[in-house]
């Protein structure tokens, strides 16, 4: 292998007769002035005198093809392989053409390939076409996975790649991206088994209810991670909620406007009349008790009510009704506390204010993944209070430590969400977004980091986008989508052009503690989602499963004659408790006879059913 062409300080062109080059390879080139460089292909063409190719095109110039003839190469007759390499550090000098090009042996890469040890990174999945380099690869780092190439199950022949969580500190925060399909949630799964795998306190934001680790991959043997006893899933209204009397002012205000935006006077109603320490109920029943005096229109109407009470009770709430017309009528109208009563009403009736954040609170402590499932806007109300509320806590933590004062212990951790875009969207604000947002640019400081997964990146707030220093990059089809990727990594024109084409599970990990973008391939998951299932087989099989209930319920009553149809039904109804018209009896046992499970017979007296 040997330098041809033109050669530049970044990048030069390698040709030879007997390798074929493979995208993403390493290649070190031997510089007789500047000693060793070490370069990437990017491009890789193959050409020979039988297939017609106009070599003279943007990627081959006049250049390389008379470097290869003056190295004693017949372009007519020899089958020649050019590779575009790209030198991982800038060169002083341009490459010495005829430079000989051989592969790296694995400790000549070693620092730049391996970033952490295997007890304290995430083993994400291997770097793609390394085998020759694995082959002297250190013992500890075999073995560790398998991934899934075109269905099959594969040892690990490449060299590792795992993503040191320690660089977190001095470049935060992760992001996903990818289409559906692409292995986007698949990649996301295998981040958290490896966080769990290291105790990482963690919050996972589920609308998809998948997130559940407990039912392990059916492609792996008994010695597998037991993820049991590392996560909880909590669902918001069942396990977990806000408690009400915790709320702040402007805590209730997030809630709110998260169940539907407020205006100016409803965020003023809330300022003046919520209380500290206020239950649901006492604030509830202090506006409903304001409305219904602003109802009545005047003192004098109230006074009416007041003196033609029926007993002292009633007498009682409408002189509290009036002192309250007397103090907030006039700054806190009626159609303000009106919609503050139907959101805060809303938010009731999802089970928001039903429970309370401890079990969270404890499991963080106990280096825990919390995985809080909800619809997507539920999600939304929910993380805005627990982020805020978590996030200040760990913060004060950290504060307290500063100023050398008391302060409870509350860990480091960090929050993972898929669909983020709908959390932090860039079109509009959302209350959600503002704490993700504040995160996003301060929470390195106090160890607090995010990892946020979604299928268009394009709609994620791009001042999140930015403070995004990880970015996986799965399979990615939009323009938009592309374009916003490029924008905000290294990838380069080749890279970006090869997105849509990406198979399921290969990745570009475009990295600030790297340097640079490593092409690879995710592990094969431990665990399994609940929704693998596909749904046309869970449709054949329910089918199935109906059609063998229904057989046993009528086996013992074949065979059966078409005139007995009501009769049949009358007996199903008294010994299995299901109810079937005769036209539903006929279709059921028809579909049986066209899967073949019985047979129909003509007989003088109509048709039968039987075995």
């Amino acid at each position: 292998m040997k330098v041809v062409g033109i050669t530049t300080q970044q990048e030069v062109f390698v040709g030879s007769k007997e390798r074929n080059f493979r995208i993403n390879e390493f290649l070190i080139i031997e510089d007789p002035y500047q000693g060793s460089l070490l370069g990437e292909v990017v491009e890789a063409k193959t050409f020979n005198r039988y297939i017609p190719l106009n070599i003279y095109g943007d990627f081959v110039d006049s250049s390389v093809l008379e470097s290869l003839k003056a190295l004693g190469y017949n372009i007519d007759e020899d089958t020649i392989y050019i590779a575009k390499i790209r030198l991982l550090n800038e060169a002083l000098y341009p490459i010495q053409t005829g430079s000989d090009v051989r592969l790296p042996q694995f400790l000549e890469v070693k620092d730049l390939m391996i970033k952490s040890r295997v007890d304290e990174g995430l083993v994400l999945g291997i770097i793609k076409n390394t085998d020759d380099l694995a082959k002297d690869m250190d013992d500890e780092f075999k073995d560790l996975l398998h991934t899934f190439e075109e269905g099959d199950l594969l040892e690990q022949r490449d060299i590792p790649y795992i993503l040191d969580i320690k660089s977190m500190h001095h470049y935060p925060h992760i992001g996903v991206f990818g289409g559906s399909g692409s292995g986007k949630s698949f990649g996301l799964r295998v981040i958290l088994e490896e966080l769990m795998r290291l105790n990482i306190p963690t919050i996972v934001l589920d609308p998809h209810f998948e997130m559940d680790f407990s039912q392990p991959a059916s492609y792996l043997d008994d010695e597998a991670i037991d993820f049991k006893n590392r996560f909880k899933c909590l669902q918001v209204g069942t396990h977990v909620g806000v408690k009400f009397e915790d709320l702040t002012a402007q805590d209730l205000k997030n809630l709110l406007s998260a169940a539907s935006n407020l205006t100016d006077s409803m965020s003023n109603v809330v300022d003046i009349l919520f209380k500290p320490k206020d239950s649901y109920y006492s604030f509830y029943n202090r506006m409903q008790m304001l409305t219904e005096a602003q109802e009545e229109g005047s003192l004098d109407r109230i006074e009416n009510r007041i003196n033609n009470a029926a007993d002292p009770e009633e007498r009682r709430a409408w002189m509290e009704r009036k002192e309250l017309f007397i103090s907030y009528d006039k700054t806190c109208p009626y159609n303000s506390v009106r919609g503050i009563i139907w959101r805060l009403r809303r938010l009731e009736n999802d089970g928001v204010f039903s429970k309370d954040i401890r079990e969270i609170e404890d499991g963080l402590q106990n280096g825990k993944l919390i995985v809080i499932q909800g619809n997507t806007r539920i999600l939304q109300v929910f993380s805005t209070y627990l982020l805020n509320n978590l996030y200040h806590k760990r913060r004060e933590y950290k504060d307290a430590l500063y100023k050398k004062t008391e302060a409870d212990y509350f860990p480091p951790f960090i929050i993972v969400t898929d669909e983020a875009h709908n959390f932090a969207p860039k079109a509009y604000e959302s209350p959600s977004k503002s704490i993700i947002k504040e995160i996003s640019q301060e929470g390195r400081k106090y160890g607090v980091f995010l990892i946020l997964a979604t299928q268009r990146p394009t709609l994620l707030d791009e001042t999140i986008t930015a403070q995004l220093n990880t970015k996986l990059i799965f399979r990615t089809v939009r323009a938009s989508d592309i374009q916003t990727i490029q924008e905000e990594t290294d990838l380069t024109m080749e890279e970006c052009r090869r997105l849509p084409y990406l198979r399921t599970g290969d990745v570009f990990i475009s990295s600030a503690d790297m340097g640079r973008t490593i092409f690879a391939r995710i592990r094969a998951a431990l665990t399994t989602s609940p929704h693998t299932l596909n749904p046309f087989d869970e449709l054949k099989s329910k089918f199935k499963e109906d059609d063998e209930d229904f057989l046993k319920l009528i086996m013992d009553k074949l065979p059966i004659n078409d005139i007995e149809l009501a009769q049949l039904a009358l007996e199903i109804e008294q010994e299995a408790k299901i109810t079937y018209t005769v036209n539903q009896l006929e279709e059921k046992l028809n579909k049986l006879v066209e899967k073949k499970h019985i047979k129909k017979e003509e007989t003088i007296f109509g048709f039968r059913y039987n075995i």
